[in-house]
């Protein structure tokens, strides 16, 4: 290692400058050595042209060496900093800086290959994440937000941007890294009732670990295992049922109407009652076929505005007021299955405005907007709001003297046959309840 006079190390291009001299020195002893004779003035003149020969020779090498390996190192540098334009010319077989020029480019062009497969990779990955309507999020090695799909970001109700970097226990999502897998559970911040399986799987980028959560959204599954319990069970005892409750109705209004009219008045309302109740028993059966025999939709482009507007010409107990959105929004859906969940919706709402509990004047509003990639068709009342919402979606629960609790059951149904959903909260802006229905666009 040659080093100067401080102890450093000389660059390439001064030692080979100082060999290069150094090779000269002979011909400069010899130029003078040959013409000493002549006198000193000749030998003079003699030694600087042979240097200024040499210097020419020495420039020269210094140029067909140099210059080849930074045009390399320029090369080399571009592809660390991510720069595949750059590519060494001159390169040529069988000559040992030509050898190396050609495999420079061709490792540029293999990286700028991979790249340009990586950067597509990526970008798809993006693409795909954004459209699953899975959620999907990334912690670091420590439990800081890296990365979340706008699924995710509907679902907790948070934006990227905001979290991006923020530990997962500041804004509500630690317990994604420590709840049990496989087990269905309720998150905090998650859509209201909705049930979430939690999967969890390690990776590295850029060599630290990271954690990737999965959430499963298991509802739909759980509900359709409900509906497949209820219809085994009405198989199996619908027809019995049905056996004994049209002979039953029969013979008591028989017997009702051969009683004679004057001192049968307990006999005939005992007998009313049994008939009552056989009709009851009857219109439930009929109301349990309707929610567990809905058919496939069969789709087709429907103008969201359209169909609001046949929804609310059908309701006749209260205006209705219709909060216009997008006007060419439309979405691909069975019209009169959506039309009649949104008629359970606008019927509930027109009840819980005119209900006892209600000292204001009546008030529905019904509208419709374009929210993340979905449309939210949305049902406004003044009524006096939820007060057990976890008997929202339970069939024939109802709170109604005349109800069968199949309404929202049924709207909910069909919305999850279009890949919807069906959400009712309280309003924040005033008393009342704002119910919405979800379809994909």
């Amino acid at each position: 290692m040659a080093l100067g006079p401080k102890g450093k190390r000389l660059s390439f291009e001064l030692r080979l400058r100082q060999k290069l001299w150094g090779m000269g020195v002979p011909a400069l002893v010899l130029a003078g050595y040959l013409l000493w004779d002549e006198g000193w003035f000749a030998v003079l003149v003699g030694v600087c042209c042979v240097a200024m020969g040499w210097a020419l020779v020495v420039s020269l090498v210094m140029e067909s060496v140099v210059k080849p390996m930074q045009t390399l190192s320029n090369v080399i540098a571009g592809l660390r900093e991510d720069d595949f334009s750059f590519r060494a010319r001159g390169g040529r077989r069988n000559d040992a800086v030509g050898d190396l020029a050609i495999e420079v480019n061709a490792l540029a062009a293999m990286l700028q290959m991979q790249r340009g497969s990586a950067l597509e990779a990526v970008a798809l990955a993006e693409r795909v994440m954004s459209a699953m309507q899975t959620p999907v999020l990334a912690f670091d090695g420590v439990g800081r937000v890296q990365m979340m799909n706008p699924a995710a970001e509907r679902v907790f109700g948070l934006e990227l941007g905001a979290v991006m970097g923020v530990p997962g226990a500041a804004v509500g999502l630690d317990g994604l890294l420590v709840q049990k897998e496989e087990e269905p559970v309720s998150l905090g911040g998650a859509e209201a009732g909705s049930r979430w399986v939690v999967k969890r799987t390690g990776f590295r980028m850029q060599g630290i670990p990271h954690v990737l959560v999965v959430l499963s959204e298991v509802s739909s599954a759980l509900r359709e295992e409900e509906r497949n319990a209820w219809r085994r069970l009405v198989r199996v005892m619908g027809h019995e049922i049905n056996n004994s409750l049209t002979p039953i109705k029969s013979i008591a209004g028989s017997l009702r109407m051969r009683l004679p009219k004057e001192g049968a008045d307990d006999l005939a309302r005992g007998l009313g009652v049994i008939e009552n109740r056989a009709e009851s028993l009857n219109r439930f059966l009929q109301a349990y076929r309707q929610l567990s025999g809905l058919p496939k939709p069969r789709l087709g482009r429907v103008p969201v505005g359209l169909l609001v507007e046949r929804v609310v010409s059908l309701e006749r107990g209260v205006t209705v007021e219709v909060v216009r959105g997008e006007a060419e929004l439309s979405v691909w859906i069975d019209e009169d299955q959506v039309q009649q969940a949104l008629i359970n919706l606008v019927k509930n709402a027109v009840e819980a405005a005119m209900g006892p509990d209600t000292d204001s004047k009546p008030m529905v509003q019904v509208g419709w907007g374009r929210d993340k990639g979905e449309v939210a068709i949305w049902v406004l009342d003044n009524g006096p709001g939820i007060t057990n919402p976890d008997n929202l979606f339970v069939p024939f629960y109802t709170t109604k003297p005349e109800g069968t609790g199949i309404g929202l059951a049924l709207a909910l149904q069909i919305a999850e046959a279009h890949q919807g959903t069906v959400r009712l909260t309280n309003r924040t802006d005033g008393i009342g309840c704002r119910a919405e229905i979800r379809l994909p666009v």
